[in-house]
């Protein structure tokens, strides 16, 4: 492919330094350009129909390879290309890369680095859900870069200080398949088992393997959102808040789940782990209703920054549920808010415990209102989640089986003690359970 073959499909983001654009095979360097292409380098690991957006570990990667060209001595009298060939699914992404590189590192609005895309190329295919069937919810890369926007804003994203290999580590289903939403506050994580065991091809591990991850990182409270699988004690004896929220796999909450849910976090001392069964469809839905109502993103903005840190969340109808949601969550933030300010001015001090219509809340596994044993079976009488293999169940298995490959990196000194903490508490489970089935 000649010069005159590529200069009319690029796109100028830094003047006559870095162009993107979308070929139809690939290129060579020249003695005026340099060339390079991500299309299988980073490559997005689906569940099922999923093509996007790619996560954090990858974006970083991406903005660490770019910017070392960038910064080249001997890239600098070249015109850096970067450029995709890959099928819809690949050129979606890669314009995410470059857009999102456009918005953190020049100094970009996400309308203008979109513009920028479409001015070569009119249209991109929609990032889709996990889920298995007809897609009902279309995520645009002008949301993802507006999520990139909003997390830049709020602190959520600084690479300066992002440790990708523990992010590429604990992500792993054998280390935990855990994943930071808002650092410091939210960690959404695949639900604990009774016992450390390989069940359906994915590694569950029991809630004392989380713990000395949970201290470390200042998490104080644990929220369930799906059946109950492990004894919530085995939290509250270390010293945990624990509360249970069930609703239906692959189903959206209803309004006194989502209020309770909100009421929770905001009265959460230290940060906040929720899991449902693979803690992305339900823990997703959730945690995209907080953000909408404390920091005003819209629906799309929440879904693309959840799922650009933890892949698969959000799925089938949860994510209309969360557009239907959010002027209503906005509105309740606005009010929120101003009552705050307003206690502020009035010198007031903060209240510890902002409750509105949450007695029946368990803190600690206990309090006045305790449901009766049958109520207990009611709220929980789901026959598919309760005996059959669930939408979470799925997602799991199929997580175990994309990520065979290898860890990669060397974590730090308190990163490796914890993971052998992991390790060796769920090798002894696993023993005991062999030597209890004999």
């Amino acid at each position: 492919m000649t010069a005159d073959d590529v200069s009319p499909r690029c796109v100028e983001f830094i003047k006559d330094q870095l162009y993107f654009a979308i070929l139809r095979q690939k290129i060579k360097s020249t003695a005026e350009r340099h060339c390079f292409c991500i299309d299988e380098e980073l490559a997005y690991e689906n569940f099922y129909a999923d093509f996007g957006p790619l996560n954090l570990a990858m974006f970083y990667r991406f903005c660490c390879k770019l910017t070392k060209k960038l910064k080249s001595f001997t890239l600098s009298r070249k015109k850096i290309i970067f450029y995709t060939c890959g099928d819809q699914k690949k050129q979606a992404n890669a314009a995410y890369l470059i857009g999102s590189y456009a918005v953190m590192h020049l100094n970009m609005m996400p309308e203008e680095a979109y513009s920028l895309l479409v001015s070569r190329n009119s249209t991109y295919l929609p990032f889709r859900d996990a889920s298995f069937g007809t897609c009902m919810y279309n995520l645009n890369i002008l949301d993802c870069l507006r999520a990139i926007h909003k997390a830049l804003q709020y602190g959520w994203l600084d690479f300066s200080n992002f440790d990708v290999e523990e992010y590429e580590h604990y992500e792993r289903a054998e280390n935990g398949d855990l994943n930071w939403i808002i650092p410091g506050k939210f960690l959404a994580f695949s639900g604990p088992h009774p016992k450390s065991k390989i069940e359906n091809g994915y590694p569950l591990h029991a809630p004392e393997a989380y713990i000395p991850y949970f201290r470390n990182h200042c998490i104080t409270t644990i929220i369930r959102l799906n059946k109950k699988m492990y004894d919530a004690r085995r939290f509250t004896d270390s010293g945990f808040e624990h509360h249970d929220l069930f609703f239906v796999d692959g189903s959206t909450p209803n309004d006194s789940i989502v209020r309770k849910f909100l009421n929770i976090c905001e009265n959460a001392e230290g940060a906040i782990a929720v899991h449902c069964k693979a803690g992305l469809g339900r823990t997703g839905t959730l945690i995209g209703c907080y953000m909408m109502k404390h920091y005003r993103l819209t629906a799309a903005e929440a879904i693309a920054w959840i799922r650009i840190c933890r892949p698969g969340s959000i799925i089938g109808p949860q994510q209309n549920f969360v557009e239907e949601k959010q002027n209503n969550l906005w509105a309740e933030g606005d009010v929120f808010r101003e009552k705050m300010l307003n206690e502020q001015e009035n010198g007031k001090m903060g209240v510890t415990r902002i409750l509105s219509g949450v007695d029946d809340i368990t803190i600690n596994g206990s309090n006045k209102n305790r449901v009766t044993k049958k109520e207990e079976m009611e709220q929980y009488n789901d026959e598919e989640e309760r005996n059959g293999l669930t939408q979470g169940d799925k997602l799991r298995a199929l997580k175990s089986k994309r990520q065979a490959r290898s860890s990669t990196g060397s974590l730090s000194q308190e990163k490796s003690l914890g993971n052998f903490h992991f390790y060796l508490f769920s090798f002894f489970i696993i023993i005991i359970h062999l030597i209890s089935s004999l």
